[in-house]
């Protein structure tokens, strides 16, 4: 891979630079989010659903992508999109073949969709 002029290797960020190296540019997912999206990737990887997941900060989103298998396309893409907040909510869940599954202001409720649980009804 060779770069351009005005291209930067990935390796040459240092800390200090924007947020943790990131370009100041980037949307990212806060502290709080990471926290609650993790929770429910180890809740899925327990019960064998998930093995891998990939986060990646673009300039207009950050997605949050969840596999099956690592070589595999996402099950599941958790995307925060701050330019449809005021809109449709800035948080959706879309899957594998681009449905929409849920879309939303608040990310608890948007992850519902993923999170729900199998309950026995006793009669």
């Amino acid at each position: 891979m060779s770069l351009q002029s005005g291209d930067t290797d990935p390796s040459e960020f240092r800390g200090g630079e924007g947020h943790a190296g990131l370009a100041p540019s980037q949307v990212t997912f806060e502290r709080r989010e990471l926290d609650r999206l993790l929770n429910l990737y180890g809740r899925k990887v327990a019960a064998g659903e998930w093995r891998d997941y990939a986060i990646d900060f673009l300039k207009d989103r950050a997605v949050f992508s969840v596999f099956r298998r690592a070589s595999e396309v996402p099950l599941y893409r958790i995307e925060k999109n701050p330019k449809l907040a005021r809109r449709q909510g800035a948080y959706s869940v879309i899957s594998a073949t681009g449905l929409i599954v849920r879309r939303g202001p608040e990310l608890d409720r948007v992850l519902r969709v993923l999170d729900k649980s199998i309950r026995l009804v006793a009669s």
